[in-house]
């Protein structure tokens, strides 16, 4: 049990707000398979400005206003909260609300997010006073991007998500984010059950990257990378054509993020990026974000 640093005395505040922002992979690869039936990952992942908001109010219960007819079971929300319940041993409740902007199931880590907003939203609430890291800890029981999205800012990430090393803001201006519309069930498992030793790597490309960021240097499309981007097609009918309208668009690289089915790209220049969104917004009817990575004040604290 993590030991709590202050009494519910302490609390600052009856309400308190988290934003919960959205993640892109600028690379992920996969190592190999482990012994637990998972698999081994190294992934540079960067926070962008998309966000949820998570609000939570002092309540005589755990409650989830607005789930969206999640669940409870499978309300990432609902479980980071009672995670963090059990780590601390308290018996507090709260009112939690969510004001939901990314796309669910797109591949941008939404619900892990909100997962993660939640566990500092209620560390405040309830004035436990645990670090970062402590947070992180607990929220590694809930999902595999949910301790790296409890820091934010941007990380080489390993294993299956609780390896993190810290790294400076990626020298990206902004990303031009495409989700498309497109829903499989169980596509992570289905993506996993499909990708074999051919398409494993030694994270060369992942760590080559982060020393680029590290030392301050660009960090250029040709070097993002993703894992799953060859079975996108196969595992998400229809895929090829948002890809292709963003390529007609000019797009460089079109980069699969996460386990899909959302990509992204780098505009060369702000003015292109706003066209390109106006484009496929208003012209196609498809979601589309200009947005920029997103680093806060407190990334790497705690690590």
């Amino acid at each position: 049990m993590i030991e709590k640093r202050l009494s519910t005395g302490d609390r600052l505040s009856s309400t308190v707000t988290e934003q919960a922002h959205a993640k892109i992979n600028l690379t992920l690869e996969v190592l190999g398979k482990r012994a637990d039936g998972y698999h081994n990952l190294v992934t540079v992942m960067t926070t962008i400005g998309l966000h949820d908001v998570v609000t939570a109010q002092e309540s005589d219960r755990i409650e989830l206003k607005d789930d969206g007819g999640i669940p409870p079971e499978r309300n990432l929300v609902m479980t980071a909260a009672n995670a963090l319940l059990d780590a601390v041993g308290t018996s507090c409740g709260a009112l939690i609300s969510l004001e939901k902007r990314i796309p669910e199931a797109a591949g941008l880590g939404g619900g892990s997010a909100d997962a993660a907003a939640t566990l500092r939203a209620l560390n405040r609430l309830w004035g436990l006073g645990l670090s970062l890291a402590e947070l992180a800890e607990i929220g590694a029981r809930v999902g595999s991007d949910v301790p790296f999205l409890v820091h934010e800012g941007t990380a080489l990430v390993q294993g299956r998500g609780e390896d993190i090393t810290p790294l400076p803001p990626p020298a990206i201006d902004r990303v031009l984010v495409l989700s498309p519309g497109i829903h499989v069930g169980n596509k992570t498992q289905t993506l996993f059950s499909l990708i074999g030793p051919n398409r494993y790597t030694r994270g060369a490309l992942s760590h080559k990257l982060a020393a680029r960021i590290r030392a301050g240097h660009d960090s250029p499309p040709e070097f993002f990378f993703n894992a799953f981007q060859d079975l996108a097609p196969e595992v998400f009918e229809g895929w090829d054509t948002y890809h292709d309208a963003l390529v007609g668009l000019g797009a460089r690289e079109v980069v699969l993020s996460g386990a899909g089915p959302s990509m992204f790209c780098v505009p060369p220049v702000k003015e292109i990026g706003t066209t390109w969104q106006l484009l496929l917004e208003r012209t196609r009817g498809w979601r589309a974000f200009l947005t920029e990575p997103f680093t806060p004040a407190r990334a790497g604290e705690d690590v």
